[in-house]
């Protein structure tokens, strides 16, 4: 049998951390489990373990209850913005399109430039950025989109990010 699984819609995502939230006792504020779901990558087990981190941190610095703001403050300390990128999202991108003039580049050539592993780049981080139209692939190498180059354009200035050569 052959099945074929898409990433989880944001809706999704909300009613099972809904489930979650309830198994873990949590308090969230309205529109905090949605926040969660919109970064969480298509992914329940993504969406779970930030829940958890956002429980950790309100316990920390707040009086435990889960609101929106300390669900963006705890997610910005992950390093995960609005699109529920993260660091090796960013890095990825930016390596193609700084080092290799945004593609095309082979996965071997990016796996080395990035000292990540070739199954994890291809795995893991991939799928996200293709689904989300950030990247493509072509039978030359990885490209990155015009997405990619507007979205590397508007962090550039809120994160600076000096040229190797």
């Amino acid at each position: 049998m052959l099945y074929h699984l898409d990433f989880y819609n944001s809706s999704e995502l909300t009613e099972i951390l809904a489930r979650t939230a309830g198994l873990l006792q949590l308090h969230c504020e309205d529109g905090t489990l949605e926040l969660i779901a919109d970064r969480s990558r298509g992914t329940p087990r993504v969406a779970n373990r930030l829940l958890k981190r956002v429980r950790d941190y309100a316990q920390v610095h707040g009086d435990g209850k889960v609101t929106r703001e300390t669900a963006d403050a705890a997610l910005t300390l992950l390093d995960i913005d609005q699109l529920g990128f993260d660091r090796m999202d960013r890095e990825i991108l930016r390596t193609i399109v700084e080092k290799y003039d945004g593609g095309p580049v082979g996965l071997d050539t990016l796996s080395a430039a990035l000292c990540e592993e070739r199954d994890t780049l291809e795995d893991v981080y991939e799928p996200f950025l293709i689904q989300s139209g950030f990247l493509k692939r072509t039978p030359r190498g990885r490209v990155a989109t015009s997405l990619a180059l507007d979205y590397l354009g508007k962090i550039a200035s809120k994160v600076p990010h000096p040229k190797l050569f």
